[in-house]
């Protein structure tokens, strides 16, 4: 068995519960830990008889065989870039980037690269989104509606919406992930925010923020993402098919239909390990299961982008139907000057 020697840029909760889950598996080596924040560096890397390296150039000299890029938001781009240039398989978490220039720039060196890579969409691993991708498969999808409805994480960044997107982009990016997998590809996009800020001090990004989404193959949906609660409230999405009611979230399914109503648990813990799995696998050579390589990552960081700027600006957004797609359109017409991928405000 051929043991996998992972390096993790990050300290944080994220970067943590991935060392946990990589220290479960008999094949992996937690190589090294790099964080700007050298004391969490230490600390998780001690908890997994790893080494603390000063920086990511230390990280790659040391040889590892993959790279888990756990950082916030705003300090995506430079990390992958070192990464992409030293040829290293590398798991990026999401959101990847906090805006779209960075994360078309760096899948695009993924791919100059033709580097294996994989993004921390783990809810595409929940064993009943295959059970209702195949409920959808002779069933046209009329209505999708998709809500994140938390509170602000305790994290000092969380609510700058220049360090990390907003919640649309940082948290509900989940649910527009399952959407896309379930559903399609969104072609349009009209959003709005409430304009005030959440009650936690420094904050800048909307409390709220409501959208509608039209479908390339005809249909419609909503998203609803709030951070206003003192508890994580509600996440998931509502299908509705011709005489077919879903309802998934992280904790399962429940399915409404002639036969009547019926629920398909499911642990979210189990697809946390199975996204990291699949990675290590892949890396190793023994398996192929990838879900979201960062090519697929970035389309959902466009539509993300898209509802986010749809809602500083009251404007609709087109989206450019096909993968190869980058410049969404405001108000049916390209920005003049904007840079390919970024809307009129960005």
């Amino acid at each position: 068995m051929r043991t996998c020697r992972v390096g993790l840029v990050g300290a944080g909760g994220v970067a943590q519960r991935h060392a946990r889950v990589l220290g479960s598996f008999a094949d992996v080596e937690l190589l090294g830990v790099t964080d700007v924040n050298r004391d969490a560096a230490a600390e998780l890397a001690a908890a997994h008889s790893a080494r603390v390296c000063a920086d990511v150039d230390e990280l790659l000299a040391a040889g590892p065989d993959a790279v888990y890029v756990c950082v916030p938001p705003f300090a995506h781009g430079p990390v992958e870039e070192a990464v992409i240039a030293a040829g290293v398989p590398m798991f990026v978490e999401k959101p990847v980037a906090v805006d779209l220039d960075t994360a078309e720039r760096i899948a695009a060196l993924v791919q100059e690269k033709g580097l294996l890579t994989a993004v921390g969409h783990h809810w595409r691993y929940l064993h009943v989104v295959a059970q209702a991708r195949q409920l959808l498969a002779d069933r046209p999808v009329r209505m999708v509606n998709g809500a994140w409805l938390d509170k602000v994480p305790p994290v000092a960044w969380w609510a700058v919406r220049d360090r990390s997107g907003g919640p649309v982009v940082e948290q509900a990016a989940h649910v527009l992930d399952l959407i896309r997998a379930l559903v399609g590809e969104v072609v349009e996009v009209t959003a709005y925010g409430d304009g005030s800020p959440p009650p936690v001090e420094g904050a800048d990004i909307d409390s709220v923020t409501a959208a509608t989404l039209r479908f390339a193959d005809g249909a419609v949906g909503t998203l609803a993402a709030a951070c206003v609660l003192g508890w994580k409230h509600r996440a998931g999405l509502e299908i509705l098919a011709d005489g077919l009611a879903l309802s998934l979230a992280e904790d399962g399914l429940t399915i409404r239909d002639a036969d009547g109503e019926r629920h398909l648990p499911a642990d979210p813990e189990d697809a946390r390990i199975a996204v990291d799995r699949a990675f290590v696998d892949a890396v190793t050579g023994v398996g192929d299961d990838i879900r979201v390589p960062y090519a697929e990552a970035l389309r959902t960081q466009r539509l993300a982008i898209a509802v986010a700027q749809s809602a500083r600006t009251g404007r609709r957004i087109t989206l450019p139907a096909g993968p190869a797609a980058r410049t969404p359109v405001v108000g049916g017409v390209r920005p003049v000057g904007v840079p390919a991928g970024v809307a009129a405000d960005a």
